[in-house]
């Protein structure tokens, strides 16, 4: 595969064409969900970073395919963040441009056997080092990380539990350098197959030998989804009726999606006596979620509130993660203007400071998250450490109903369920709401976008730890140790490397001219 002809020649042509490959990637994750175009989606962008002439248009290359996924990621914030989304696109695709120098480093020419086998190594490695940067918060947090595009992939959901979505995510960046090897080295073609065969027998191997998870008892978990109301006392209408409607069904527990409640609960006590009389009328708790300007503290903050037959439990979690620009606008000062070309936060929501694992009667320990924190595989695990026997995600996606969001925040829940071994509720007000088992696997079916509806799942639930909480992060950190080591070794052979020879003029004859060696 030859990328370096005459048509590529123009940077503006071949920045589109990175832009484009870059982009590819996405159709492997909902709503497309062609989970498998990830093993190879990554190949054209890494061809063409191969065949660049110098190491600043591989960079550059890797510059413009980080943009092209990064704003095909995130198309759907573009009715709410206007242009500004390709100012976030252009600042996180630059994360790329490093690793479009290590592509080609590695790959372009005709490489050796050994510099193949350290690529296997070092571009998935770099690959991390990406998504762990853009991990932080403050930078849009780990919405579509690679290995979240295989939530409905058994064998990848069982290496979720030994190295979380991070494990999945090597695997597939070493599965696509092999692949490209593969098809644009002929003579490299060896350890590209060995880097395959490799892959699939850690694969096979993690499958074989992980722990499942031991399931055990279950409970009776109902999903109240009010659907797109606008309004919050008529949405609070619509989600008591449906709760109404869960009276006689022997339920454990009902969650209410996020936002559900937009009004505080201490300035509204005619609202705690209706969800209580709910709570004795289902027998059961209600975890509501409340956003509203608190009564006994400064700010609006999104809190999971538990309610029982007596009222409030005093059971509360504070969501901690806000989500940047929706929630709260990150150096507001020099960042607000972006409230007058798009629909970012007009206040800056206040966080939480810790984690909360609630007891909902019946003994069953649950563990709140709130919308964007699902997205975060840590959260997720602490709370399996400190004892949560069940997982919820309470969430909103009403104004990107039409788009891509609600599935691909629905399909999160299944890798935080397969790395915790704990089953996980996504509770939304307008869907896509969803229930999985231990292992990440669909308990019953999703809830639409088009729902409105309360519905009971019977979920099983499990004991023992997964690999994945006891040990926790440690693919980044091992890929963070690979790229350690390639550093110094790189700056040692730098240091070891002979000066080159002083140039010794030649011998000159009696004349002045230069001497001609003899035959």
């Amino acid at each position: 595969m030859n990328l370096s002809g005459h048509w590529l020649a123009s940077p503006w042509r071949r920045s589109t064409v990175a832009v484009l490959a870059g982009a590819l990637p996405v159709l492997a994750f909902p709503a497309p969900s062609l989970w498998w175009l990830a093993y190879v989606a990554l190949v054209p962008w890494i061809a063409l970073i191969r065949s660049a002439p110098t190491a600043k248009r591989a960079a550059y290359d890797g510059w413009a395919g980080g943009f092209g996924f990064m704003v095909g990621m995130h198309h759907w914030l573009l009715p709410s963040l206007s242009v500004f989304i390709f100012v976030i696109g252009a600042l996180l695709g630059a994360l790329w441009a490093p690793w479009g120098a290590l592509v080609r480093h590695f790959l372009a020419g005709t490489p050796s056997r050994g510099r193949i086998a350290a690529a296997l190594a070092v571009l998935p490695s770099g690959w991390l080092g990406i998504e762990l940067v853009r991990s932080w918060q403050g930078l849009g947090g780990p919405w579509g990380v690679l290995g979240a595009s295989q939530w409905e992939v058994a064998p990848a959901l069982r290496l979720a539990s030994v190295g979380g979505v991070w494990l999945i995510s090597f695997l597939i960046v070493a599965v696509n350098v092999s692949f490209a090897v593969l098809v644009t080295v002929r003579e490299s073609r060896v350890p590209a197959v060995a880097g395959l065969v490799a892959t699939a027998a850690v694969t096979s191997a993690a499958w074989m030998w992980s722990p499942r998870p031991d399931t055990g008892g279950g409970t009776r978990i109902a999903v109240v989804q009010p659907g797109v109301i606008d309004g919050p006392d008529r949405r609070f209408a619509r989600e008591e009726q449906l709760t109404r409607d869960l009276a006689g069904q022997d339920v454990d527990l009902i969650v209410w999606g996020e936002s559900s409640v937009g009004f505080d609960l201490g300035d509204r006590p005619d609202l705690s006596k209706r969800i209580a009389a709910l709570s004795e009328e289902t027998g059961a708790d209600i975890l509501v979620n409340v956003d509203a300007r608190r009564s006994d503290k400064p700010g609006i903050y999104k809190s999971s509130v538990l309610v029982g037959p007596d009222g409030l439990t005093g059971d509360r979690y504070d969501k901690m993660r806000l989500v940047p620009f929706g929630e709260y606008i990150p150096a507001r000062s020099l960042l607000g203007w972006v409230t007058s070309v798009g629909k970012a936060a007009a206040e800056n929501r206040r966080h939480g400071s810790e984690q909360v694992v609630m007891n909902v009667g019946h003994g069953l320990k649950v563990g709140p998250m709130v919308c964007f924190e699902s997205a975060f595989p840590d959260m997720s695990r602490h709370l399996a450490e400190n004892g949560a026997q069940l997982l919820i995600a309470q969430s909103a996606t009403s104004s990107f109903q039409q788009s891509w969001a609600p599935e691909q925040h629905a399909s999160l829940a299944a890798l935080r369920a397969a790395e915790t071994g704990r089953p996980m509720v996504h509770s939304t007000l307008t869907g896509v709401s969803a229930v999985y088992d231990a292992s990440g696997q669909r308990v019953g079916p999703w809830v639409g976008t088009d729902a409105s509806t309360a519905r009971v799942y019977d979920v099983p639930l499990a004991t023992g730890t997964t690999p994945y909480v006891r040990f926790g992060d440690w693919p980044v950190h091992a890929a963070l140790l690979v790229l350690a080591v390639w550093g110094a070794l790189q700056l040692a052979g730098r240091f070891r490397r002979p000066a080159p020879a002083p140039r010794v003029p030649p011998a000159r004859t009696a004349h002045g001219s230069p001497a001609r060696p003899g035959r």
